[in-house]
C-alpha cells in the first residue's frame, strides 16, 4: 500500500488559487465506466497529465494532487481502475482492494488509460499529454509508453520495472517498445524495489535508446511522496520540482 487514506500530496496549495474541477464518468472503448476527477489550470500550459493511482484506485490523495497540477498550469485527470469489478463510486477506507486488483488485466487498464487521456484532449486545450503513476500506478505508467497514445513522457513514483506477470509484462521486459521519454523516481531504502533492479531497468533503457532519467533518494522509503513523511520532506519537494520539469521540458511553446 503506498499511503495512509488521509495521506496529501507534499505540495501547498496556492493560496487564494481558484480551480475548476469536475468528477465525471468516463467509458473507455470496451464499454467499461469508471470515475474520474478532472481539473482545468486556469493559466493553462499546454501541457496534461493523467493521474495513475495506487492499488486503492481513486481516493482523496489524487483528486488533491490533481488540484496541485492544476496550480501549476497542468490539466490533470485522475480515475479508477475498478468500474469493471467495483462500480463507478470513489474508494474509502472500506473498500477491499486486493480482490479487485487481482482481477485487473492489462488491456482493460489500457482502455480506461486511453479513455482518461482523450478526455484531457477533448477540448482542444491539451497540446502535450503525460501519464504520473505511484506503485502499481506507477508500474502502469511506464507501460503507457508502450501504448500508443503519442505521449509526451511517463512519470513513475516507485514503479517495480522487473518482474513480469501473467499477461503482464513488466516495464523492463517493453523497454525497446516504449515510444516517450521516462522519469522515474525511487526511494533508496524501499525494500521492494532493489537497487538492482533500477540498475538493470536503467541499462535496458539505455540499450533500447529510449530518453530517461532514474533518480534514487538515498534513505527514502516507499511512499516518500507524502505530507506526512516530514523527514523525507527534501526528496518529496525534489521529486515534484523534477516532475514539473519533465513537464516543461517537454511540453511545445504555444
Amino acid at each position: 500500500m503506498c499511503f495512509d487514506l488521509d495521506s496529501q500530496p507534499p505540495v501547498a496549495p496556492i493560496a487564494g488559487g481558484a480551480l475548476d474541477h469536475t468528477d465525471l464518468i468516463l467509458r473507455a472503448a470496451d464499454g467499461n465506466e469508471f470515475a474520474a476527477f478532472r481539473t482545468r489550470a486556469s493559466r493553462p500550459t499546454g501541457a496534461g497529465i493523467v493521474i495513475l493511482p495506487d492499488v486503492r484506485g481513486l481516493y482523496s490523495f489524487y483528486e488533491e494532487l490533481a488540484l496541485r497540477f492544476a496550480e501549476a498550469g497542468i490539466d490533470a485527470l485522475a480515475f479508477d481502475y475498478f468500474g469493471r469489478t467495483a462500480g463507478i463510486s470513489k474508494r474509502d477506507a472500506e473498500f477491499s482492494y486486493m480482490e479487485h486488483i487481482q482481477q485487473a488485466k492489462l488491456p482493460e487498464l489500457r482502455a480506461d488509460v486511453t479513455a482518461a487521456a482523450e478526455e484531457l484532449r477533448r477540448d482542444g486545450r491539451v497540446k502535450a499529454t503525460f501519464t504520473i503513476g505511484f506503485c502499481y500506478g506507477g508500474r502502469l505508467s511506464y507501460s503507457t509508453a508502450t501504448f500508443g497514445l503519442e505521449l509526451a513522457g511517463s512519470i513513475a513514483f516507485y514503479g517495480m520495472p522487473v518482474g513480469d506477470r501473467p499477461g503482464y509484462p513488466a516495464p523492463i521486459t517493453v523497454a525497446a517498445a516504449m515510444a516517450n521519454p521516462i522519469l522515474g523516481l525511487f526511494g533508496g531504502a524501499d525494500q521492494a524495489i532493489p537497487p538492482e533492479a533500477v540498475a538493470e531497468f536503467d541499462a535496458a533503457l539505455d540499450a533500447a535508446a529510449v530518453e530517461h532519467e532514474l533518480v534514487t533518494y538515498p534513505g527514502a522509503p516507499h511512499s516518500f511522496f507524502d505530507r506526512k513523511a516530514a523527514d523525507y520532506a527534501e526528496a518529496a519537494a525534489d521529486s515534484w520540482t523534477r516532475s514539473l520539469a519533465f513537464i516543461t521540458a517537454h511540453t511545445p511553446s504555444t
